[in-house]
């Protein structure tokens, strides 16, 4: 859990719930077992639940800090599922800061909200589940409208929905294995009669559907980092800028112009992708100084954690220069394995139109083959061309699932053996079980949901 002790989780919790600085609008955020002190305190009397009251919030000697709407929401029925109260006074800092101090002072035992921990306690209170409680946070994060809507779905249940499902599939079908291994004299072969093997693979079948679109939110929310690299003065700054629509980088003559990584986030079709141009590839004794040497150091540095290697060749000059193309070969050579790699060939608005190579051919000057560039960095992605179904996903749910469809296919090794392991068989299908279980928060350590809680914004 987030870094608090049990009795201080029940005690009543407090924050500003809007963002800092000024603003027309500011809330202040409280939840707790019981909220009467602090509303007939602050507000001056009783609140009708879910409605909102204009009134006077007052300070200890009952004079007005501000003018505001005040909301309660009863226990159960409200975000934490403990009693929350919301004032919406006037956005001054210094206002909501004598607003949080008042219901600190009017709320015994109260304490300043940990990062997130609103979210926890509707979480702890069954009020969402796990991956329903990081959708809030992948909503308010969210950098893209298709990222927005994804993660509306993940908090409406989408998610959590389909691997419930999947996971009464799992149960039941560990359900027929176990009660085979309690009666294993009875003649009749329960396992076969209840197709448990068609059982298996169906539920295999689903499972691969759903890593499929986690594995699309979790680009969503994630995002795509390309990494544009090749020799000094092939354009790379200048392709950085027409992806970009900006003048981001440097763009000159002059080899070794970028000495460092300039990096811009960008949207196509609104999956995010984290461009980095680099320091142009050479050898360290051809650099001009110490900082050029530096800068190709961090450019293998970006290389080696990119998800995509855009490889930027200088067309005018292929197959022309063999010390260019002998350089060509040997940077390739020391790209790092595992590491998907895009041909690209720069500068096609300056050679005739028969020239022809194996990878895409565009020019970063006139614009011409960018269309087909994005589109092979979505390829690269595993990004569908529709994605209204996808919800937002995080790297642990697909870790997740890999996991469970792990143990799914030693399953099917233990079903399909003539002598049936079966309580391996029942094993594995349990280990599946609590992998799926861990997404949803189910099977989940303490110290998962500490970091996930401490990573949200302060009041919510």
């Amino acid at each position: 859990m987030t870094d608090h002790t049990l009795a201080a989780r029940d005690a009543p919790i407090v924050a500003v719930a809007t963002a800092a600085g000024r603003g027309a609008v500011g809330i202040v955020r409280a939840s707790g077992l019981d909220l009467s002190p602090l509303i007939h305190q602050v507000c001056g009397r009783s609140l009708a639940p879910r409605q909102a009251t204009l009134l006077d919030f007052q300070d200890a000697q009952g004079r007005p800090i501000d003018r505001g709407l005040a909301l309660h929401f009863p226990a159960p029925h409200s975000y934490t599922g403990e009693d929350v109260l919301e004032l919406q006074a006037h956005g001054g800092p210094v206002l909501l800061q004598l607003l949080l101090a008042r219901c600190l002072q009017a709320l015994p035992g109260a304490r300043l909200a940990a990062p997130g921990e609103f979210t926890e306690r509707a979480f702890l209170n069954d009020k969402l589940d796990l991956a329903q409680a990081e959708a809030v946070a992948d909503l308010i994060d969210a950098g893209t409208e298709a990222a927005a809507r994804s993660a509306g779905r993940a908090l409406a249940g989408e998610f959590s929905h389909r691997v419930d499902a999947l996971a009464q599939r799992i149960v039941r079908l560990r359900t027929l294995v176990e009660a085979t291994l309690d009666f294993p004299e009875e003649e009749i072969d329960f396992l076969q009669q209840a197709d448990a093997a068609g059982q298996l693979s169906g539920i295999t079948e689903a499972l691969l559907a759903l890593l499929a679109t986690a594995r699309q939110g979790a680009l969503l929310r994630e995002g795509l980092r390309v990494v544009i690299a090749g020799q000094p003065n092939v354009g790379k700054s200048s392709l950085l800028n027409a992806l970009a629509g900006a003048e981001l980088a440097i763009v000159t003559p002059i080899p070794g112009t970028t000495r460092d990584r300039v990096s811009e986030s960008i949207q196509i079709e609104g999956v995010p992708v984290h461009v980095t141009d680099t320091a142009g590839l050479r050898h360290n004794e051809q650099a001009a100084d110490e900082v050029e040497r530096i800068g190709i150091g961090r450019s293998w540095d970006a290389i080696r954690s990119a998800d995509c290697v855009l490889f930027l060749h200088d067309l005018t000059r292929a197959g022309q220069d063999a010390a260019y193309d002998a350089a060509e070969r040997e940077i390739e050579a020391s790209l790092p394995p595992g590491v998907s790699v895009i041909q690209v060939w720069n500068k096609a608005d300056a050679v005739g139109a028969s020239s022809s190579t194996e990878g895409l051919t565009l020019s970063a000057r006139t614009g011409q083959g960018l269309e087909a560039l994005r589109q092979a960095l979505l390829r690269t992605a595993g990004w569908q061309a529709a994605p209204e179904g996808v919800f937002i996903a995080r790297a642990r749910h697909v870790q997740a699932l890999q996991r469970c469809a792990q143990h799914l296919a030693l399953a099917h090794t233990h079903l399909a053996e003539p002598a049936q392991a079966l309580d391996l068989l029942a094993e594995e299908l349990r280990l599946a079980h609590q992998a799926l279980g861990q997404i949803t928060g189910v099977f989940t350590a303490d110290d998962l949901l500490g970091e996930i809680f401490s990573k949200f914004c302060i009041g919510k």
